[in-house]
């Protein structure tokens, strides 16, 4: 066999392998079970739809109306009446967007289905074509010539030769349409996927809220009109209510708590230029500090290693921080702050294992916190960015999570990006768990905020 013969069976093995391997990637693919809308039927969701619509735009309408009568009993069960009727209806409004996003999905999965099917049918013929490049072109011209019958078999073998490889280039181009076609229906699914995820979650938040609106309705009507001195003792309960938790502190790590109330204000600033959720930015503070509570303060001592003592303890940690990646950034910042870098503390690595080095309460590394510092800063209008302040840390949370995908305010989005803040690459393995953990803190965080916006407290 010639070595112009190996190098392109070679090189053909390799593009199969990375074909097969690349599409292998993707993983058994689904099959639909669910029988496709109709015409007909997608028709009369789509009415169904519309006239929710309409309704959930009737109901805000009293909502509206309804504001400059909240400090009256009445003015309250009219708009209690009111969010549990738009409610409901934008249950109903979801679940029909849930059965539209069923069928959506449904015919996604058909068709990278057949695109699969036809993916594996040209590996085949690429296979095949490749055996007959081998077989042609294990002899030289020159054998081919002297094996010919005559000049037109001579010719005729060399055109084969021709022939396979414009049908490899042709199939060449096939496979990368295939791929491209598949590529973009499997992330087609995967978005329809995620909006029926956020569809269902936002159903069983309406229906959370339905159950609070109701138990609080009936509280309401066990206070009759002429008993005012009653309600005016709802009123106070209410703006009692409204006092603790603007006064609920954080515990946050490396610095002084702050309240609830500050949190959120700052929070709601930092909205303004990233498009992220207060809740959700709220939701991983607290989740940090909890983390936070029983982890010990290091000192970084060796600038040259990254070394360095618990603060408390006095106990040895070799990798306090990165000395290649966070270290030059963390004594830059010390210059620029004018605080001792070996007296300031950072968190101490966890278990052995990687390094420490993170900085106040939202826990940024010296490296990190450097490519987002001009950012906060033009965002706070300040001249340095610093982590230990909570206006900073919480304008930087909320930076990092809108560049992390956090700004489409969806369930799904906002779930990725925590886990994406915990865990970095790995996000999809390691960083589940924490983002589990702060979507449920988000939903009672909510409730807070909530709260005092619809009693204007």
């Amino acid at each position: 066999m010639t070595g112009h013969s190996l190098r392109w069976i070679a090189f053909f093995t390799l593009v199969l392998t990375i074909l097969v391997t690349g599409y292998g990637f993707f993983g058994p693919l689904p099959r639909a079970d669910a029988q496709a809308l109709t015409p007909d039927q997608r028709a009369a969701l789509q009415s169904q739809y519309d006239a929710l619509q309409a309704e959930i735009a009737q109901w805000q309408k009293v909502l509206d109306d309804t504001k400059a009568q909240k400090s009256s009993l009445q003015g309250d069960v009219t708009a209690l009446n009111a969010q549990i009727a738009k409610a409901q209806a934008e249950i109903k409004q979801r679940s029909l967007t849930i059965a539209s996003l069923g069928d959506e999905i449904n015919q996604k999965t058909q068709t990278i289905a057949s695109l699969q099917d036809q993916l594996t049918q040209g590996q085949e013929s690429l296979a095949k074509l490749i055996r007959q490049k081998n077989e042609t072109e294990t002899q030289s011209l020159v054998l081919l010539a002297l094996s010919s019958q005559g000049l037109s078999d001579f010719l005729a073998d060399v055109d084969d030769i021709d022939s396979i490889n414009r049908s490899l280039g042709t199939l060449f181009d096939q496979l990368r349409s295939i791929q491209a076609s598949t590529t973009a229906a499997r992330d087609a699914l995967n978005q329809q996927q995620n909006a029926q995820k956020d569809a269902e979650h936002d159903v069983e938040v309406k229906k959370a809220a339905i159950t609070d609106d109701q138990t609080q309705k009936k509280q309401l009507l066990a206070v009759t009109t002429q008993n005012e001195q009653t309600y005016t003792q709802v009123l106070a309960d209410r703006q009692a209510k409204a006092a603790a938790i603007r006064a609920a502190l954080f515990q946050l790590r490396d610095a002084a708590a702050i309240q609830f109330g500050d949190a959120l204000t700052y929070a709601q600033a930092a909205q303004k230029t990233t498009g992220v959720d207060p809740a959700l930015v709220l939701a991983i503070l607290t989740q940090e500090s909890n983390l936070g509570a029983n982890v010990g303060q290091c000192y970084l001592t060796n600038d040259q290693t990254g070394a360095g003592v618990g603060k408390n303890t006095g106990t040895a940690f070799a990798k306090v921080m990165s000395p290649t990646r966070d270290v030059p950034p963390f004594l830059a910042l010390a210059s620029k702050l004018g605080f001792d870098p070996h007296k300031q503390v950072v968190s101490c690595p966890i278990g052995g294992v990687g390094y420490g080095g993170a900085m106040g309460p939202a826990q940024f590394i010296a490296s990190t916190w450097s490519g987002l510092a001009t950012q906060i800063a033009s965002a706070r209008g300040i001249s340095v960015a610093d982590p230990w302040n909570p206006q900073d840390a919480i304008m930087a949370m909320s930076i990092f999570l809108g560049q992390l995908g956090a700004g489409g305010g969806s369930y799904t989005a906002e779930k990725t990006a925590a886990a994406k803040y915990y865990a970095g690459g790995n996000w999809a393995t390691l960083g589940q768990t924490y983002a589990t953990q702060v979507m449920a803190k988000v939903d009672d965080i909510q409730k807070n905020i909530s709260f005092l916006t619809d009693n204007g407290l």
